[in-house]
């Protein structure tokens, strides 16, 4: 048996579906594990990792359907390819049998369940967004110099007097500020604050 779990920031616990995990028979070392990537993601190691450990026989237990997929046609892709395998399906115990019409059934009413749920997520992250925008509570990251100051850097590099160096000091900004504000200018035109936000 193959164990994966997932949780989708890094302040997240991962230790609760680790015990469910060894609960089910699947030994410490056998368990790939995701920290702070969603299940929405398919570019996920941990998933990559057990999914190259099965082989033909072997079981993949995950805790829920929700934390291998967060999407019905990434849970029906990822349990197709499991089925063509040879490899069972483990959900919190339950062995999802694609054979089996109830079971199939079941699964699927499982990753439209995880699907609505990462979606209801969205809806209600964009809505808080909304609301803290209008009440002046979300502005975005500011950017460190202010449109005359990013004129005169770039007036100060162009003169060729004056190193990166000595833009980081004059400025006091890191060497990434500093070729951020030169390469926008340069394919651009504007400085940061000049962009529309």
């Amino acid at each position: 048996m193959i164990g994966y779990a997932r949780c989708s920031t890094v302040l997240q616990d991962l230790t609760a579906q680790r015990e469910i995990l060894t609960g089910l028979g699947v030994a410490g070392d056998r368990i790939s594990l995701d920290k702070g990537l969603t299940g929405t993601n398919r570019a996920r190691p941990g998933l990559d990792q057990a999914l190259a450990a099965v082989r033909a026989g072997d079981t993949l237990v995950v805790p829920k359907l929700d934390r291998l997929a967060r999407s019905v046609p990434d849970a029906r892709d990822i349990g197709d390819t499991l089925v063509a395998r040879g490899v069972r399906l483990s959900l919190g115990g339950s062995i999802h049998d694609p054979a089996d019409p109830m079971s199939k059934m079941f699964f699927n009413m499982l990753a439209v369940f995880a699907e609505f749920e990462a979606d209801l997520l969205k809806l209600r992250t964009r809505a808080g967004m909304a609301i803290a925008r209008s009440h002046g509570k979300l502005k975005g990251s500011q950017p460190k110099l202010t449109a005359r100051q990013q004129a005169e850097l770039v007036r100060m590099h162009a003169t060729s007097d004056y190193t990166i160096a000595d833009l980081m000091e004059v400025f006091s900004i890191g060497r990434a500020t500093v070729y951020r504000v030169l390469d926008r200018t340069k394919t651009t035109g504007t400085t940061d604050a000049e962009i529309p936000r």
